[in-house]
């Protein structure tokens, strides 16, 4: 097969595709139904014709068959005047009309036989009809009801070509979702680890590890003052004399309970202090 033919029967093959969707069998139906209905008139109308044609043939038999009796008559009356010449005149007209009767009673049976077979074949064509409008009726029944469940099934299943679209929106809908979120977190482990930072400041490692040592250090100076203050201060702490290790201990009883307040009550007051400077 060429490519032409190849082609061609591609084509016929969509073309029939295309018209079989656009086919409805109920509007088929309908129209075949109304085609024999039409049909079906055709056939009455041609019975009227034939019995109009009849009826004008049976009243041209009547009026001959009166001429008959009127020349029959007239030969009667010719031959008691004794002319048997016009007698003759009459019978022969007689028989004439006798002769057009005969060929009209033909024709007249003719058109009867014809009329017979004609209301024979509407009567059958009329039931066939019927039958047919019956079944109409149901294939119509069948189709919408078919039609109903394909529907139904096409959306339950996603089969539909516009359930089709939704699903192809729903999956290029999840696709983007997934790549944003993927972006998303992309983007927090690079905040997480400076990397982002670093692209968008004009800082460098370097400096951002210096600052960090500088506020270490600031704190740890803050740190001594605070114990300074306190009498915490490790560098003036005297070495402990070895006459008072082996001394008694003193009467007198140290409350470490008052020594945790005077602590607590010590660092209440500093960081009301450092509050209010910070403050002015």
């Amino acid at each position: 097969m060429g490519i032409l033919s190849r082609t061609s029967y591609v084509i016929r093959s969509k073309v029939n595709s295309l018209l079989n969707r656009a086919e409805d069998p109920g509007e088929t139906l309908d129209y075949s139904y109304e085609q024999l209905r039409d049909e079906l008139q055709n056939v009455k109308q041609g019975i009227a014709d034939l019995t109009t044609q009849k009826k004008r043939l049976e009243i041209q038999k009547r009026r001959l068959e009166e001429n008959v009796e009127k020349h029959n008559e007239q030969a009667r009356q010719a031959v008691e005047q004794d002319r048997d010449d016009l007698a003759k005149r009459a019978l022969e007209k007689k028989k004439q009309k006798m002769n057009q009767i005969e060929g009209l009673e033909r024709q007249i049976s003719d058109l009867e036989k014809k009329q017979d077979g004609l209301i024979k074949q509407k009567n059958q064509l009329q039931q066939q009809i019927e039958e047919f409008r019956t079944r109409k009726e149901t294939m119509k029944a069948r189709y919408q009801a078919a039609e109903a469940s394909t529907r139904v099934n096409e959306a339950m299943t996603g089969a539909g070509e516009e359930m089709e679209d939704i699903s192809r929106t729903i999956e290029r809908a999840e696709e983007q979702t997934e790549e944003m979120e993927a972006r998303a977190s992309a983007l927090d482990e690079l905040r997480e680890s400076g990397a982002l930072d670093n692209a968008v400041s004009d800082r460098s490692d370097l400096d951002r590890e210096l600052e960090d040592l500088s506020t270490e250090s600031a704190v740890d100076s803050e740190l001594d003052t605070i114990k300074s203050e306190m009498g915490k201060d490790e560098s003036v702490e005297a070495e402990p004399d070895v006459s008072e290790e082996t001394a008694e201990p003193a009467t007198e009883d140290v409350n470490l309970d008052d020594i945790e307040e005077n602590v607590n009550e010590s660092e209440v007051e500093s960081e009301l202090e450092e509050l209010k400077d910070e403050e002015t």
